[in-house]
Protein backbone atom coordinates (compact mmCIF):
# COMPACT_ATOMS: atom_id res chain seq x y z
CA UNK A 1 0.00 0.00 0.00
CA UNK A 2 0.78 3.59 -0.30
CA UNK A 3 1.41 5.59 2.67
CA UNK A 4 1.37 9.22 2.93
CA UNK A 5 4.61 10.73 4.81
CA UNK A 6 2.19 12.71 7.27
CA UNK A 7 0.70 9.08 8.61
CA UNK A 8 4.37 7.92 8.89
CA UNK A 9 5.75 11.26 10.73
CA UNK A 10 2.71 11.05 13.00
CA UNK A 11 2.80 7.57 13.96
CA UNK A 12 6.73 8.07 14.40
CA UNK A 13 6.27 10.86 17.07
CA UNK A 14 3.17 9.66 18.48
CA UNK A 15 4.71 5.70 19.17
CA UNK A 16 8.43 6.93 20.06
CA UNK A 17 10.48 6.51 16.94
CA UNK A 18 11.22 10.33 16.08
CA UNK A 19 10.79 13.88 17.30
CA UNK A 20 11.28 17.04 16.50
CA UNK A 21 14.63 18.39 17.97
CA UNK A 22 13.99 21.21 20.78
CA UNK A 23 10.41 20.82 19.98
CA UNK A 24 9.56 22.78 23.55
CA UNK A 25 11.49 26.02 22.19
CA UNK A 26 9.10 25.78 18.71
CA UNK A 27 11.73 22.91 17.01
CA UNK A 28 14.18 23.42 15.22
CA UNK A 29 13.80 23.11 11.62
CA UNK A 30 15.17 20.12 9.66
CA UNK A 31 16.71 18.17 13.19
CA UNK A 32 14.83 15.33 14.68
CA UNK A 33 15.88 13.16 18.26
CA UNK A 34 14.95 9.67 17.59
CA UNK A 35 13.23 8.33 20.62
CA UNK A 36 13.38 4.92 22.75
CA UNK A 37 11.98 2.82 19.32
CA UNK A 38 13.77 5.01 16.61
CA UNK A 39 17.26 4.74 18.44
CA UNK A 40 16.58 1.22 18.22
CA UNK A 41 15.50 1.06 15.07
CA UNK A 42 18.54 3.03 14.07
CA UNK A 43 21.20 1.14 15.49
CA UNK A 44 19.68 -2.07 13.92
CA UNK A 45 19.88 -1.07 10.65
CA UNK A 46 23.36 0.28 11.36
CA UNK A 47 24.53 -2.94 12.67
CA UNK A 48 22.60 -4.43 10.21
CA UNK A 49 25.20 -2.91 7.34
CA UNK A 50 28.60 -3.14 9.40
CA UNK A 51 27.22 -6.98 9.51
CA UNK A 52 27.11 -7.61 6.00
CA UNK A 53 29.89 -5.26 4.80
CA UNK A 54 32.73 -5.83 7.46
CA UNK A 55 31.62 -8.24 10.25
CA UNK A 56 30.67 -11.49 7.05
CA UNK A 57 33.97 -10.80 4.74
CA UNK A 58 37.17 -11.24 4.95
CA UNK A 59 38.61 -8.05 3.01
CA UNK A 60 36.76 -4.94 4.70
CA UNK A 61 37.91 -3.55 8.39
CA UNK A 62 36.35 -1.04 9.94
CA UNK A 63 37.55 2.86 11.55
CA UNK A 64 35.79 5.82 13.13
CA UNK A 65 37.49 8.84 12.12
CA UNK A 66 37.05 12.55 14.27
CA UNK A 67 33.94 14.70 13.14
CA UNK A 68 36.41 18.07 12.99
CA UNK A 69 39.36 17.13 10.65
CA UNK A 70 42.24 19.67 9.09
CA UNK A 71 40.96 22.64 7.01
CA UNK A 72 43.28 21.37 4.49
CA UNK A 73 41.49 17.80 3.83
CA UNK A 74 38.68 19.83 2.36
CA UNK A 75 40.60 22.18 0.37
CA UNK A 76 42.50 19.00 -0.79
CA UNK A 77 39.06 17.11 -1.79
CA UNK A 78 37.74 19.74 -3.19
CA UNK A 79 34.84 20.33 -0.65
CA UNK A 80 35.97 24.33 0.24
CA UNK A 81 36.03 25.42 -3.08
CA UNK A 82 33.34 23.53 -4.97
CA UNK A 83 30.75 21.81 -2.75
CA UNK A 84 27.71 24.63 -3.47
CA UNK A 85 24.24 24.42 -4.20
CA UNK A 86 22.31 27.27 -6.56
CA UNK A 87 20.54 28.99 -4.44
CA UNK A 88 17.93 31.78 -4.80
CA UNK A 89 15.26 34.24 -2.72
CA UNK A 90 12.38 35.17 -3.52
CA UNK A 91 12.31 39.07 -3.25
CA UNK A 92 8.70 38.69 -2.21
CA UNK A 93 8.50 36.33 0.83
CA UNK A 94 12.40 36.07 1.15
CA UNK A 95 12.36 32.62 1.12
CA UNK A 96 15.85 30.59 -0.18
CA UNK A 97 15.36 27.49 -2.37
CA UNK A 98 17.70 25.24 -4.22
CA UNK A 99 17.24 26.41 -8.12
CA UNK A 100 18.02 22.43 -9.26
CA UNK A 101 14.95 21.42 -7.34
CA UNK A 102 12.24 24.00 -8.02
CA UNK A 103 9.39 22.15 -10.25
CA UNK A 104 8.79 25.48 -11.75
CA UNK A 105 12.52 27.76 -11.96
CA UNK A 106 10.04 30.75 -12.25
CA UNK A 107 7.25 30.50 -8.98
CA UNK A 108 8.06 30.57 -5.59
CA UNK A 109 6.90 27.67 -4.00
CA UNK A 110 5.57 29.40 -0.46
CA UNK A 111 4.13 32.50 -1.93
CA UNK A 112 3.04 31.68 -5.54
CA UNK A 113 4.54 34.71 -6.85
CA UNK A 114 6.47 34.74 -10.31
CA UNK A 115 9.36 35.92 -11.68
CA UNK A 116 10.41 37.05 -8.05
CA UNK A 117 13.72 34.75 -7.64
CA UNK A 118 17.27 36.30 -7.49
CA UNK A 119 20.03 35.14 -9.46
CA UNK A 120 21.33 32.18 -8.54
CA UNK A 121 24.52 32.30 -6.87
CA UNK A 122 26.59 29.36 -5.09
CA UNK A 123 26.06 28.24 -1.61
CA UNK A 124 28.79 26.07 0.27
CA UNK A 125 27.22 23.68 2.21
CA UNK A 126 29.64 23.18 5.05
CA UNK A 127 29.37 23.98 8.78
CA UNK A 128 31.91 26.44 9.86
CA UNK A 129 33.32 26.29 13.57
CA UNK A 130 36.23 27.71 15.00
CA UNK A 131 39.49 25.21 17.19
CA UNK A 132 40.90 27.93 19.94
CA UNK A 133 39.85 30.71 21.87
CA UNK A 134 40.49 33.22 19.17
CA UNK A 135 37.48 32.87 15.94
CA UNK A 136 39.71 34.08 13.24
CA UNK A 137 40.78 32.68 9.78
CA UNK A 138 43.42 30.36 11.51
CA UNK A 139 41.19 28.71 13.93
CA UNK A 140 38.39 27.87 11.18
CA UNK A 141 37.03 24.00 10.64
CA UNK A 142 34.49 22.22 9.24
CA UNK A 143 31.97 19.81 10.36
CA UNK A 144 32.72 16.88 8.25
CA UNK A 145 30.16 16.86 5.49
CA UNK A 146 30.67 12.76 4.71
CA UNK A 147 32.72 10.29 6.47
CA UNK A 148 34.96 9.15 3.21
CA UNK A 149 37.68 11.93 3.46
CA UNK A 150 38.08 10.34 6.91
CA UNK A 151 39.00 6.95 5.26
CA UNK A 152 41.33 8.42 2.79
CA UNK A 153 43.00 10.31 5.28
CA UNK A 154 43.68 7.33 7.96
CA UNK A 155 44.22 5.15 4.42
CA UNK A 156 48.16 4.80 5.00
CA UNK A 157 47.55 3.61 8.67
CA UNK A 158 44.69 1.43 8.21
CA UNK A 159 47.01 -0.69 5.20
CA UNK A 160 50.26 -0.60 7.78
CA UNK A 161 48.55 -1.85 10.60
CA UNK A 162 46.44 -4.47 9.59
CA UNK A 163 48.82 -5.61 6.60
CA UNK A 164 46.32 -5.14 3.88
CA UNK A 165 47.14 -6.17 0.56
CA UNK A 166 44.11 -5.01 -2.54
CA UNK A 167 41.50 -5.84 -3.05
CA UNK A 168 40.83 -4.42 0.45
CA UNK A 169 37.79 -1.90 2.51
CA UNK A 170 37.38 0.75 4.99
CA UNK A 171 34.16 1.26 6.42
CA UNK A 172 32.85 3.70 8.68
CA UNK A 173 29.13 4.63 10.39
CA UNK A 174 28.86 8.67 11.35
CA UNK A 175 27.59 11.42 11.70
CA UNK A 176 27.83 14.31 8.79
CA UNK A 177 27.03 17.65 8.86
CA UNK A 178 25.59 19.96 5.37
CA UNK A 179 23.99 23.07 6.15
CA UNK A 180 21.13 22.28 3.58
CA UNK A 181 19.15 25.15 1.97
CA UNK A 182 15.66 23.45 1.36
CA UNK A 183 15.61 20.56 3.91
CA UNK A 184 12.67 18.74 4.31
CA UNK A 185 10.45 15.57 3.65
CA UNK A 186 10.48 14.71 7.47
CA UNK A 187 13.91 13.07 8.00
CA UNK A 188 14.80 12.30 4.51
CA UNK A 189 16.90 15.39 4.51
CA UNK A 190 18.35 16.68 7.36
CA UNK A 191 21.44 19.46 8.10
CA UNK A 192 22.83 16.38 10.42
CA UNK A 193 22.62 12.99 9.58
CA UNK A 194 24.15 9.74 9.52
CA UNK A 195 26.19 7.81 7.02
CA UNK A 196 27.38 4.44 6.23
CA UNK A 197 30.39 4.37 3.72
CA UNK A 198 33.13 2.13 2.79
CA UNK A 199 35.85 2.69 0.26
CA UNK A 200 37.06 -0.19 -1.83
CA UNK A 201 40.38 -0.19 -2.97
CA UNK A 202 41.63 -2.42 -5.78
CA UNK A 203 44.00 -2.30 -8.64
CA UNK A 204 43.03 -0.09 -11.27
CA UNK A 205 42.23 -2.87 -14.54
CA UNK A 206 39.77 -4.44 -11.51
CA UNK A 207 38.19 -1.28 -10.54
CA UNK A 208 35.18 -2.00 -13.01
CA UNK A 209 34.02 -5.52 -12.35
CA UNK A 210 34.27 -4.97 -8.45
CA UNK A 211 31.87 -1.50 -9.36
CA UNK A 212 29.12 -4.38 -10.35
CA UNK A 213 30.29 -7.03 -7.97
CA UNK A 214 29.30 -3.79 -5.18
CA UNK A 215 26.10 -2.29 -7.00
CA UNK A 216 24.83 -6.04 -7.01
CA UNK A 217 25.46 -6.62 -3.08
CA UNK A 218 24.23 -3.26 -1.70
CA UNK A 219 20.83 -3.80 -3.93
CA UNK A 220 20.44 -7.38 -2.73
CA UNK A 221 21.17 -6.15 1.12
CA UNK A 222 17.63 -4.19 0.78
CA UNK A 223 15.91 -7.06 -0.64
CA UNK A 224 17.79 -9.32 2.10
CA UNK A 225 16.31 -7.40 4.90
CA UNK A 226 12.64 -7.23 3.42
CA UNK A 227 12.45 -4.12 1.21
CA UNK A 228 10.36 -4.63 -1.57
CA UNK A 229 12.43 -5.00 -4.86
CA UNK A 230 9.47 -3.44 -6.79
CA UNK A 231 9.93 -0.31 -4.76
CA UNK A 232 13.64 0.01 -5.45
CA UNK A 233 15.35 0.75 -8.58
CA UNK A 234 18.93 1.37 -9.75
CA UNK A 235 19.76 4.67 -11.56
CA UNK A 236 22.98 5.39 -12.99
CA UNK A 237 24.02 9.07 -13.22
CA UNK A 238 23.75 10.83 -16.46
CA UNK A 239 26.34 12.39 -17.49
CA UNK A 240 25.93 15.92 -16.07
CA UNK A 241 25.34 14.18 -13.06
CA UNK A 242 28.46 12.95 -12.52
CA UNK A 243 30.99 14.30 -9.71
CA UNK A 244 34.38 15.60 -11.04
CA UNK A 245 36.26 12.78 -9.54
CA UNK A 246 33.92 9.69 -10.73
CA UNK A 247 34.02 7.33 -13.91
CA UNK A 248 30.84 6.15 -13.63
CA UNK A 249 27.90 6.20 -10.27
CA UNK A 250 24.58 4.85 -9.71
CA UNK A 251 22.09 5.50 -7.08
CA UNK A 252 20.02 2.47 -5.13
CA UNK A 253 16.77 4.65 -5.24
CA UNK A 254 13.54 4.21 -3.06
CA UNK A 255 9.97 5.03 -4.04
CA UNK A 256 8.90 7.06 -1.55
CA UNK A 257 5.72 8.56 -0.64
CA UNK A 258 6.92 11.85 -2.87
CA UNK A 259 8.54 9.60 -5.82
CA UNK A 260 11.69 8.13 -6.35
CA UNK A 261 14.59 9.79 -4.00
CA UNK A 262 17.96 8.38 -3.27
CA UNK A 263 18.89 5.60 -0.21
CA UNK A 264 22.38 4.94 -1.99
CA UNK A 265 25.18 6.20 -4.25
CA UNK A 266 27.67 3.56 -5.51
CA UNK A 267 30.90 5.81 -7.01
CA UNK A 268 33.82 4.71 -8.89
CA UNK A 269 35.92 7.44 -7.67
CA UNK A 270 38.97 6.34 -9.69
CA UNK A 271 42.42 7.67 -7.76
CA UNK A 272 41.29 10.94 -7.43
CA UNK A 273 41.23 11.38 -3.08
CA UNK A 274 44.52 9.58 -2.58
CA UNK A 275 46.30 11.23 -5.60
CA UNK A 276 44.98 14.62 -4.17
CA UNK A 277 45.56 14.11 -0.43
CA UNK A 278 49.56 13.33 -1.92
CA UNK A 279 49.73 16.51 -3.87
CA UNK A 280 48.51 18.36 -0.64
CA UNK A 281 50.21 16.69 2.07
CA UNK A 282 53.44 15.28 0.44
CA UNK A 283 52.84 12.00 2.16
CA UNK A 284 53.21 9.11 -1.04
CA UNK A 285 49.75 7.35 -0.55
CA UNK A 286 50.40 5.08 -3.52
CA UNK A 287 50.59 1.39 -2.74
CA UNK A 288 53.22 -0.74 -2.95
CA UNK A 289 53.06 -4.29 -5.27
CA UNK A 290 55.41 -6.75 -3.80
CA UNK A 291 55.00 -9.14 -6.08
CA UNK A 292 55.36 -7.04 -9.35
CA UNK A 293 57.71 -3.68 -7.93
CA UNK A 294 54.95 -1.50 -8.86
CA UNK A 295 53.96 1.66 -7.26
CA UNK A 296 50.42 2.94 -8.31
CA UNK A 297 47.00 5.05 -6.60
CA UNK A 298 44.82 2.32 -6.36
CA UNK A 299 41.35 3.07 -7.78
CA UNK A 300 38.42 3.10 -5.11
CA UNK A 301 34.42 1.99 -4.89
CA UNK A 302 32.73 3.43 -2.83
CA UNK A 303 29.03 2.40 -1.41
CA UNK A 304 27.97 5.20 0.79
CA UNK A 305 24.18 4.90 2.13
CA UNK A 306 22.20 7.55 4.32
CA UNK A 307 21.86 5.37 8.17
CA UNK A 308 18.40 7.92 8.93
CA UNK A 309 17.08 8.02 5.21
CA UNK A 310 17.53 4.23 5.13
CA UNK A 311 15.72 3.45 8.08
CA UNK A 312 12.90 5.67 7.43
CA UNK A 313 12.80 3.84 4.00
CA UNK A 314 12.27 0.00 5.89
CA UNK A 315 9.61 2.26 7.99
CA UNK A 316 7.87 2.89 5.11
CA UNK A 317 8.26 -0.08 3.36
CA UNK A 318 7.10 -2.13 6.62
CA UNK A 319 3.63 -0.27 6.70
CA UNK A 320 0.86 -1.88 6.87
CA UNK A 321 -3.02 -1.68 7.58
CA UNK A 322 -4.98 -4.78 7.23
CA UNK A 323 -8.86 -5.75 8.20
CA UNK A 324 -8.94 -8.12 10.93
CA UNK A 325 -12.81 -9.16 12.05
CA UNK A 326 -14.42 -5.37 10.97
CA UNK A 327 -11.42 -3.23 12.19
CA UNK A 328 -7.95 -2.14 11.03
CA UNK A 329 -4.65 -3.31 12.35
CA UNK A 330 -1.77 -1.22 11.71
CA UNK A 331 1.48 -2.91 11.28
CA UNK A 332 5.04 -2.64 11.14
CA UNK A 333 6.18 -5.53 9.37
CA UNK A 334 9.88 -4.93 9.58
CA UNK A 335 12.28 -7.73 9.24
CA UNK A 336 12.76 -9.51 12.97
CA UNK A 337 16.62 -8.55 12.76
CA UNK A 338 15.73 -4.80 12.48
CA UNK A 339 12.54 -5.05 14.80
CA UNK A 340 12.85 -2.30 17.49
CA UNK A 341 11.96 -4.62 20.22
CA UNK A 342 12.41 -8.41 19.08
CA UNK A 343 9.13 -9.42 21.95
CA UNK A 344 7.12 -8.32 24.04
CA UNK A 345 5.98 -10.19 27.35
CA UNK A 346 1.99 -9.75 28.13
CA UNK A 347 1.12 -10.75 31.51
CA UNK A 348 -2.54 -11.71 30.99
CA UNK A 349 -3.59 -9.64 34.11
CA UNK A 350 -1.93 -7.52 36.23
CA UNK A 351 -2.24 -9.96 39.14
CA UNK A 352 0.67 -10.51 40.98
CA UNK A 353 0.59 -14.72 40.68
CA UNK A 354 1.21 -13.77 36.48
CA UNK A 355 3.42 -10.71 36.74
CA UNK A 356 6.28 -12.45 38.56
CA UNK A 357 6.67 -15.20 35.87
CA UNK A 358 6.28 -12.66 33.16
CA UNK A 359 9.01 -10.22 35.19
CA UNK A 360 11.61 -13.28 35.14
CA UNK A 361 10.98 -14.47 31.47
CA UNK A 362 11.46 -10.46 29.96
CA UNK A 363 14.54 -10.58 32.50
CA UNK A 364 16.03 -13.84 30.93
CA UNK A 365 15.00 -12.88 27.26
CA UNK A 366 16.71 -9.51 28.26
CA UNK A 367 20.22 -10.90 28.33
CA UNK A 368 20.38 -11.09 24.49
CA UNK A 369 16.97 -9.37 23.14
CA UNK A 370 15.95 -6.11 23.08
CA UNK A 371 11.92 -6.95 25.01
CA UNK A 372 9.43 -5.16 26.66
CA UNK A 373 6.96 -5.68 29.20
CA UNK A 374 3.86 -4.20 28.72
CA UNK A 375 0.99 -4.58 31.39
CA UNK A 376 -0.88 -1.91 30.90
CA UNK A 377 -4.88 -2.19 29.14
CA UNK A 378 -6.42 -4.89 27.57
CA UNK A 379 -4.42 -8.14 26.06
CA UNK A 380 -6.33 -7.16 22.18
CA UNK A 381 -5.08 -3.23 22.93
CA UNK A 382 -1.79 -4.83 23.89
CA UNK A 383 -1.29 -6.98 20.68
CA UNK A 384 -2.25 -4.34 18.58
CA UNK A 385 0.30 -1.75 19.71
CA UNK A 386 2.83 -4.12 19.40
CA UNK A 387 1.58 -4.99 16.12
CA UNK A 388 2.11 -1.00 15.53
CA UNK A 389 5.25 -0.67 16.54
CA UNK A 390 6.91 -3.97 14.88
CA UNK A 391 7.33 -6.22 17.07
CA UNK A 392 7.30 -9.54 15.51
CA UNK A 393 6.68 -11.69 18.93
CA UNK A 394 4.28 -11.19 21.93
CA UNK A 395 4.55 -13.89 24.48
CA UNK A 396 1.78 -13.50 27.04
CA UNK A 397 1.37 -15.47 30.44
CA UNK A 398 -2.29 -16.24 31.44
CA UNK A 399 -3.47 -18.64 34.25
CA UNK A 400 -3.02 -21.79 32.32
CA UNK A 401 0.68 -21.16 32.55
CA UNK A 402 0.41 -21.71 36.22
CA UNK A 403 -0.60 -25.06 36.03
CA UNK A 404 1.77 -26.20 32.54
CA UNK A 405 4.45 -23.65 33.03
CA UNK A 406 3.66 -22.73 29.63
CA UNK A 407 3.46 -19.54 27.75
CA UNK A 408 1.56 -18.51 24.28
CA UNK A 409 3.77 -17.04 21.45
CA UNK A 410 2.31 -15.22 19.03
CA UNK A 411 3.29 -14.32 15.53
CA UNK A 412 2.83 -10.49 14.54
CA UNK A 413 2.58 -11.34 10.65
CA UNK A 414 0.45 -14.45 10.69
CA UNK A 415 -1.61 -13.63 14.49
CA UNK A 416 -1.08 -17.82 14.53
CA UNK A 417 -0.09 -19.00 18.26
CA UNK A 418 1.95 -21.71 20.02
CA UNK A 419 2.36 -22.94 23.15
CA UNK A 420 5.90 -23.06 24.43
CA UNK A 421 7.46 -24.00 27.92
CA UNK A 422 8.76 -21.25 29.62
CA UNK A 423 11.90 -22.60 29.72
CA UNK A 424 12.15 -22.71 25.86
CA UNK A 425 11.19 -19.16 24.96
CA UNK A 426 14.51 -18.29 24.62
CA UNK A 427 15.29 -20.77 22.05
CA UNK A 428 12.82 -20.66 20.40
CA UNK A 429 12.72 -17.18 19.67
CA UNK A 430 16.09 -17.12 18.74
CA UNK A 431 15.60 -19.71 16.08
CA UNK A 432 12.95 -17.24 14.92
CA UNK A 433 14.93 -14.14 15.32
CA UNK A 434 17.55 -14.84 12.62
CA UNK A 435 15.72 -16.17 9.27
Amino acid sequence: MTVSLETIANLAKRRGFAYPSSEIYGGLRSAYDYGPLGVELLRNVKAEWWRAVVQLRDDVVGIDSAILQARQVWQASGHEAAFTDPLVECSNCHTRWRLDQLEDPEQCPNCGMRNTFSEPRLFNLMFKTFMGPVEDEAGLVYLRPETAQGIFINYENVRRSNRLKLPFGIAQVGKSFRNEITPGQFVFRTREFEQMEMEFFCRPAESGAWFNYWVEQRFDWYVGLGMNPEHLRVRPHTEDELSHYSAGTVDVDYQFPWGWDELEGIANRTDFDLRAHTEHSGVDLRYFDEDTGERFFPHVIEPAAGATRTTFAFMIDAYREEEVRGETRTVLAFHPRLAPYKAAVLPLSKKPELIEPAERIAADLRRSLMVELDVTQSIGRRYRRQDEIGTPFCVTVDFDSLEDHAVTIRHRDSMLQDRVAMDKVGSYLRDRLDP
